[in-house]
């Protein structure tokens, strides 16, 4: 539970998150992360919660305060049960008020289905529990029973782990990687294919091996033409959900089909040249193949199709086991793509916000964003470049501001923030014309801290102005940020290093330091933010020394692209769990 109550909170850009169950009346899903260490929900949330549990409808308000208590924002749906028996409510909660929109409504109600459907899996795993010790029971009593109760402890062992690994499953690759974990061991079938439905076709979900899906010990179903339906569905050429492949049956009559290969080749499956279930298996290597639709709370998702190199009885046990997997399967997959869809949409609106970099003659300008590993993580990283306002005075044009920071976080929040932090910081160079990076900086964070914008983080900014003789001057000021890396034509790395504190809405502001350097042609200067570096075990260090080797004996005129992806591939971490940027700006030879 409290993964939902700490993913409603990131969906909906609120601090408090719970779920309230009934009848045990207690906020088991408040994380700490939500709540006060130590403090319970406020009574007036809880409050709210039985009112949404006697209403039985979603209900969502914002309090002015007053004689009745201080102000707060409050958002409840009901959770359902198979029954429709109330189990208990998703709620979110604001200390402060909130105009609560139609995509609030929407996006929390959405999160509330995928909650029931889970706490329903978990009631179904008590009855599979019950079924075995049942079984158990019953191999004590019927001794000559014993073969076939003991496969009833394997298939009701499988099942439990299905209804608890499935229910811990984030995306589509989770889902299919715990599917094939789970059949392949029990059932035995030598192939898997999962495939899902997408405007009116059938895309098959490839797995890690090759590019396809294969059941432990069996052969990987190898991509073709890519085709993408929807966050993470792609793999071999889709087919049309009207077609007379098996699979396509199961679809759309929504019922399990059983294929049997042809007893010699010369029959009429292989004379069409049509596999005996779906385009993934091959006709001549499989005696049989089940394929098992995947029910959704609306519609049919797509289907599950196992295959046995021999004839393989599925009698019925078999078929009660393997409906209960297709709906374990369907129900992760469910799950899996409402929440890929969202962060899929998340990482969009990330990048939309990147800046697009400006064409400025005598330098050479690159940069390169890549976001967290984990599917469910979005990040404050950004960078940004645009031209300085002319000072008063002045007659010729101004510099260049660049940018990296890092807003802390790894949620939509975060991102939010980024957006907003980053504008700000060009309002803020464009309202002090010819002040110093320094200056910039700390009007931004005074302007945080009376508009009550917890923005906390690490920030770079740098000013470049032309000299006129081919050298440009950098004045930047550095709030907690890793150092950046200046390489000389001549090969020679220097660490600027002057910092001050970070950024922090907490923190009183006080005046910034201001270092400067002048960049020779040939110069290269790399910016980049702490996930190219950081990863856990791993010495920060060592990482930053590697850097500087590698941009120390990069080739003089290799374009800064590829010097960028190079060093992405050279010193960030294999498995990324924070987003990273590296951006640099090259003084180009006259």
């Amino acid at each position: 539970m409290n993964r939902f109550a700490r993913l409603a909170t990131r969906l909906l850009a609120v601090p408090l998150g719970l779920v309230w169950l009934e009848p045990a009346a207690e906020a088991a899903g408040a994380v700490p992360e939500c709540w006060p260490a130590g403090a319970a929900p406020d009574p007036a949330v809880l409050a709210c919660c039985r009112w949404v549990a006697e209403d039985g409808r979603p209900r969502f308000l914002s309090h002015a305060g007053g004689g009745d208590g201080p102000p707060f924002a409050f958002g409840g749906v009901p959770l359902i049960g198979g029954s429709g028996e109330l189990l208990g409510v998703l709620a979110v909660a604001d200390r402060d008020l909130r105009a609560w929109s139609e995509d609030d409504v929407r996006d929390l109600s959405d999160l509330a289905a995928a909650c029931s459907a889970q706490m329903r899996m978990r009631s179904r795993s008590e009855t599979v529990r019950q079924a075995r010790e049942a079984a158990e029971d019953a191999a004590h009593a019927a001794a000559g029973e014993a073969t076939r109760v003991h496969e009833l402890l394997n298939r009701s062992e499988l099942l439990l782990r299905a209804s608890e690994d499935l229910a811990g499953t984030s995306g589509l690759e989770d889902v299919r990687r715990q599917v094939g974990d789970l059949v392949g061991g029990d059932l035995g079938p030598a192939r898997i294919d999962l495939v899902l439905v997408r405007q009116g076709m059938l895309h098959h979900v490839p797995s890690p091996v090759d590019g396809g899906f294969a059941a432990p010990g069996g052969a990987g179903v190898t991509g073709t033409a890519g085709v993408t339906g929807t966050a993470g569905v792609t793999g071999t050429e889709a087919f049309p959900l009207c077609s007379d492949w098996p699979v396509a049956r199961a679809v759309r009559e929504n019922r399990m089909i059983v294929v049997h290969a042809p007893p010699e080749s010369g029959g009429a499956d292989a004379a069409a040249g049509r596999p005996p279930a779906t385009p993934a298996f091959d006709a001549l290597d499989h005696g049989t193949a089940v394929c098992l639709p995947l029910r959704g709370t609306h519609d049919t998702l797509g289907a599950l199709v196992l295959g046995w190199d021999a004839p393989y009885g599925i009698g019925v046990d078999e078929r009660a086991v393997l409906t209960t997997l297709a709906g374990y399967t369907a129900q992760a997959v469910e799950r899996a793509l409402h929440l890929d869809e969202r962060v899929t949409v998340a990482r969009q609106l990330q990048r939309a916000m990147l800046t697009e970099l400006p064409d400025v003659p005598g330098l050479e300008l690159s940069a390169l964003y890549r976001p967290a590993g984990q599917h469910d993580m979005v990040g404050g990283d950004w960078y940004d470049a645009y031209p300085l306002p002319v000072a008063p005075g002045a007659d010729a044009a101004g510099g260049l501001a660049l940018t990296v920071g890092d807003i802390t976080g790894h949620d939509m929040r975060a991102a939010s923030l980024m957006g907003q932090v980053r504008s700000m910081l060009r309002q803020a160079d464009h309202d002090h014309p010819g002040d110093g990076p320094d200056q910039v900086l700390g009007a931004l964070e005074r302007a945080c801290r009376r508009l009550h914008l917890p923005a906390s983080g690490t920030a770079l900014h740098a000013h470049l102005t032309a000299t006129g003789d081919g050298h440009w001057l950098l004045r930047w000021s550095n709030a907690g940020h890793p150092a950046p890396l200046l390489a000389a034509a001549d090969g020679t790395v220097e660490s600027l290093t002057e910092h001050d504190v970070l950024l922090h809405h907490a923190l009183e502001p006080g005046p910034r330091t201001c270092a400067g350097r002048s960049l020779a042609p040939g110069s290269t200067l790399l910016l980049y933010t702490d996930g190219l570096v950081e990863e856990p075990g791993g010495d920060i260090e060592d990482n930053v020394g590697r850097l500087a080797h590698r941009l120390a004996t990069a080739p003089p005129d290799v374009p800064l692209d590829v010097l960028l992806r190079s060093l992405l591939d050279a010193v960030a971490p294999r498995d990324a769990r924070d987003d990273a940027v590296l951006f640099a700006v090259r003084v180009c030879a006259p």
